[in-house]
């Protein structure tokens, strides 16, 4: 909405989250990392009415929108769940007298066509709508990838569907790539997905199958190879894309017994944060702090962390667990993790085993302040941030535990 809005379009957002609404359409957004990704202030983009937010669909109604871009949720508890798309398609037909449907999120192979037959199959033959599918790719790691640079691939029910898409787009995105249908479109997000998913499981695997032997400095060496990415043991995947790409394939797919790969990959990815907590649990430790709460740094989304089954599994053995993340509040750790807070860096101190999960830019920034506070046995370090302070940890009598080296579980 905000690169339309900046391109002189009028743009509306709607979301059931009033308090969201309500920042936005001050012109706040809360997370300091995410507008450092945009590039830019949405504020004067608010005020000249360019953008704008709202919550009830009968605001959505006086406007009557041309395009309507869909990016829901489509799981629940870690499983595909096409509800609130179908919700959501009845609710466009309401508040829109035509124009075209974009579906940006992931699919279950074969949903749109379901999706299609049950709510629009009259309003396309009669081309009150046209729908296409244009997978949303996000990279909010740094600015480098935005939705102006990145590869965007798309494709429509028909032709007319297929243009107007791509001429949408296109005021925005500079690289485009029409699929020669929707079908194929829908499968591009869960498909590329589960690569990744894959290739995560096997680093993971790799670490479990050699574990005496130093899998991270091995697969780093192997992702020299110009053909090949580098991905490192650790405590899993996470959040609304990778853990679930999987399942959408197996789900959709009509020979489910010839994915036996992807079969594994979510067997591994469920169970190798439990295997961390029995390392954690054999280590006798009492007390353990976890520095993120999300899935991955500088982001605010908890969805599938894989920090939240490992928090069990250490309280199911009774080890006292707290966590600090500077995007989530008391209130949001306690009722997502069931977990404490702590204050930070200050209270560092009070644990025996230090669990670094992700690395937001506050601890990299706090870098310094993380090593004053240390007075723990074991630090675990997910993500190699601290593999530098190594001689600073072992003057700490600190035993440094980095995933994927030499004994790591």
């Amino acid at each position: 909405m905000a690169f339309f809005s900046q391109k002189n379009i009028k743009a509306c957002g709607y979301d059931v989250d009033k308090k969201l609404v309500n920042s936005l359409s001050r012109g706040f957004i809360k997370n300091d990392d995410f507008k450092k990704w945009l590039g830019f202030e949405i504020k004067p983009y608010v005020k000249k009415g360019k953008l704008s937010f709202k919550s009830e669909l009968s605001e959505i109604e006086k406007i009557d929108p041309e395009v309507n871009f869909v990016c829901i949720p489509t799981e629940k508890n870690g499983k595909p769940l096409m509800n609130i798309l179908q919700k959501t398609i009845k609710n466009i037909k309401k508040v829109s007298s035509s124009g075209i449907i974009i579906i940006e999120s992931t699919l279950t192979p074969g949903t749109a066509d379901k999706i299609i037959q049950k709510y629009l199959i009259k309003e396309i033959k009669n081309k009150k709508f046209l729908f296409a599918i244009a997978p949303r790719r996000d990279w909010f790691v740094d600015g480098t990838k935005n939705l102006t640079n990145m590869d965007r691939v798309f494709g429509g029910i028909n032709k007319e569907s297929s243009f107007l898409c791509k001429k949408i787009l296109g005021i925005v995105c500079r690289k485009l790539h029409m699929a020669s249908s929707h079908q194929v479109a829908e499968m591009v997000k869960s498909f590329e997905n589960c690569y990744r998913h894959v290739d995560i499981a096997l680093a993971n695997q790799l670490s479990l199958a050699y574990p005496k032997d130093n899998i991270r400095e091995t697969l780093k060496l192997v992702g020299t190879k110009w053909n090949i990415g580098t991905f490192y043991p650790g405590f899993g995947s996470g959040g609304y894309c990778i853990p679930l790409s999987s399942k959408y394939v197996i789900s959709g797919s009509l020979k489910k017994k010839s994915l036996g790969i992807l079969q594994q990959a979510i067997k591994t990815d469920n169970h190798i944060n439990i295997l961390i907590a029995n390392s954690v649990i054999k280590k006798k430790c009492k007390k353990v702090g976890i520095l993120g709460l999300s899935y991955k740094s500088n982001l605010k989304v908890s969805t599938l962390s894989p920090i939240i089954p490992f928090i069990k599994k250490l309280k199911s053995n009774k080890i006292s667990v707290k966590i600090f993340d500077p995007y989530f509040s008391n209130k949001e750790i306690k009722k997502i993790a069931n977990a404490n807070t702590f204050k930070f860096p200050k209270d560092l101190s009070s644990f025996d085993c230090i669990i670094y999960s992700v690395n937001h830019y506050n601890f990299v920034k706090n870098k310094n302040k993380i090593l004053r506070n240390l007075k723990c046995k074991y630090f675990i370090d997910n993500t190699g941030e601290f593999k530098n302070s190594l001689n600073t940890l072992k003057a700490k009598k600190i035993n440094y535990i980095l995933s994927g080296e030499k004994n790591w579980i």
